[in-house]
Order: C-alpha cells, then structure tokens, then sequence
C-alpha cells in the first residue's frame, strides 16, 4: 500500500511536471515566454524523471517521450509510454536467426518494381488465396495487382488520378472480378484484366461523408454479384451490393481523358446505419461467424459484430464499449476468439 501511494505521489508530480513543461513550450512558440530559473529542459526532464521513478524508466524511453511530448503540443502521450509500454524495448530484442526460427521461413522473395513514388505509402494490402495474387492500393491512386506465376511476380498497376482525394483501402471483388478501392469521397471498381476497350473500370460517386475503409463480403452462393461494406468519418457502414447488369443499365459519363466510366451515387440502393459516435476503423465480413463486424474509435460503441441484416433494419445490434475506443481487430477460427487493438 506504501508502494502504491509513493507510485500515485510520483506519477502525480510526473503529470506536473509534463504540464508545466507543455505550457513552457506553448510561450516559447507564441514569444510571451521569458526564460528564468524554473525553465525545463531536457537534461532537467531527465534528471526529475530519474529521481521520480528510478531504474524502472529507461534512458531511451525517457527521450522518446520527451521528443513526443514536444513535438505534437496538443496531443500529450500517455504516462505509460515513460515506461516503454508503447513502443518496444531495445533490450532483449530477438535477432534475425530467432525470427527466421519462429516463422520457419525457408525462402524470400523481394519485388523490386517501385509499387509507389515518392512521399506515397501504401494504404491496403490484400490476399487473394484462390487466384493467388496480392493488391496493394497506395495512397495517392497506384493500384497494383501482384500475380504471382511461375515462381515469378507479374505486376499490373493503374494510377487513378484525383484531384485531392486519397485512398483508404482496398479489397477484391471474387464474383464481378474488379479491385475495389474507396476514397475520400468516391468508390472506384478498377479491372485488372488485360482488355480490348479503353476503359479500366468504374467510379461511383460522389458519397456524402468521407469514407475510410472497405471489406468484401463473401458468401457461398456463387453469383454474378458481389457486396461490399464500407465505413466512414461519421460512423456511419454502408452495404452496397453489385451486380455485372448494374454498369450495363445504368447511365454512365466518360471524361475524354479518364479511362474509367463515372456513375452518379444516387443511382445505387446503398444501405447505411449509424453504428458508432465516431470514425469507423476498420470493417470486415467473418465467413465463419456468417457476421459483419466493424470499429471505432468511440469508447461507447467501440466494436460491432452482427448480422449483416442489421445494416438493413434498425433492431439492436451486439456492441462492446472499450476505453478510448477499438482500432483494430481480428478473429482467429481455431480458438474461436476475437481480439481488438486499442
């Protein structure tokens, strides 16, 4: 108990001295801050924090969350960090012949084409198993098709050109054969294939929140149809669900100089309901569990898992609240167990 109360004393006087810190540094910014006997610096930050918690803080964690703490104002990092709780621990590392003896991998294959440009990152990467293949969607529009055959990875990329919207996901239509990718404000539908028309694939837009990620659902029926979930900056999943008739009746525009032909949203039955306070994360379909599942970052509705039906009626759904909400999740089949990231 002694322990305990010593422990709340110092990170009490840790948190003072974090604050006092931040406010030092927000006057230094604005040029109201004059500097007297009580500024802190970095060596003082370290000395305090030594004497505040001892061995048990280390020195590269210290000056991590000094760099942290000063370089984003607005947004503090968590006490924890100071212990390394967050970020990994130089000590007892495991080295490359370890790794290669847990993950017995026995051979590596590095793709050398440049998948992306400069200043781009890739912002979804999926594994198809039947045709396998692997596609990326980098940020700024590269799509990317990784086939591998012959031992050997054929690639086919497109660039979609947008004016300042960015990917955010990306998965693969089974049935209708497209690359479906979201934007801020759009989804794209890109087929891969090798083709006689000039036309790559299909934009539907525009959605009317900011949409964040994308799964596809995958069902054993084996039809000319394929649906897709997708979540938003409002909390908001939506389920759309596509047929090959829908890019032949309905009316579509071809910009001169796009190779993709353009539908207008409102011409599609997308279904959506609210299911959280905030961003949606992450959404994906669990064949096993014949349930759709998705995530935020609200601490009330935090993880979602139900039937896909829900998206279409406004009964109850299962939701689970967890303290500073859920960023990612998966399911494991074998031990039947779901477990989140916060």
């Amino acid at each position: 108990s002694l322990e305990l109360i010593d422990f709340k004393n110092a990170l009490e006087q840790f948190h003072n001295l974090v604050e006092k810190m931040v406010i030092q540094k927000t006057k230094e910014s604005s040029g109201l801050y004059t500097k007297d006997d009580d500024e802190i610096d970095y060596d003082k930050f370290y000395a305090t924090t030594r004497t505040l918690f001892g061995p048990a803080v280390k020195d590269h964690n210290i000056q991590a969350f000094f760099r942290k703490a000063m370089s984003n104002l607005d947004e503090r990092p968590e006490w924890l960090e100071i212990f390394g709780c967050f970020i990994g621990e130089s000590d007892g590392m495991p080295s490359p012949s370890k790794e290669s003896m847990v993950f017995l991998v026995s051979e590596k294959q590095q793709i050398t084409h440049s998948v992306v440009k400069r200043k781009d990152v890739i912002k979804g990467m999926v594994k198809v198993p039947l045709l396998n293949f692997i596609v990326t969607a980098s940020q700024k529009g590269v799509l990317t098709v990784f086939s591998e055959q012959r031992k050997f990875f054929f690639r086919y990329s497109f660039y979609f050109h947008q004016d300042t919207a960015w990917i955010t996901g990306c998965d693969f239509l089974p049935n209708l054969k497209y690359v479906v990718a979201v934007t801020e404000n759009t989804i794209i539908l890109w087929d891969y294939r090798p083709k006689e028309t000039k036309y790559e694939g299909f934009v539907i837009k525009p959605m009317k929140n900011c949409l964040l990620c994308v799964c596809t659902v995958t069902m054993a029926d084996n039809l000319p149809r394929d649906t897709i979930l997708m979540g938003d900056d409002k909390g908001y999943v939506y389920l759309l669900t596509m047929t090959s008739d829908d890019f032949i009746m309905k009316q579509s525009r071809a910009d001169k100089e796009s190779q993709f032909r353009f539908f207008d949203s409102e011409s599609f039955t997308i279904l959506r309901r609210k299911l959280h306070d905030d961003w949606v994360g992450k959404v994906r379909y669990i064949s096993a569990l014949k349930r759709f599942a998705s995530c935020s970052t609200d601490s009330t509705k935090s993880f979602v898992l139900d039937d896909i039906k829900r998206l279409e009626d406004n009964l109850p759904v299962k939701e689970f609240s967890v303290p500073k909400g859920v960023n990612a999740f998966t399911y494991c089949g074998k031990t039947k167990v779901i477990v989140t990231g916060g």
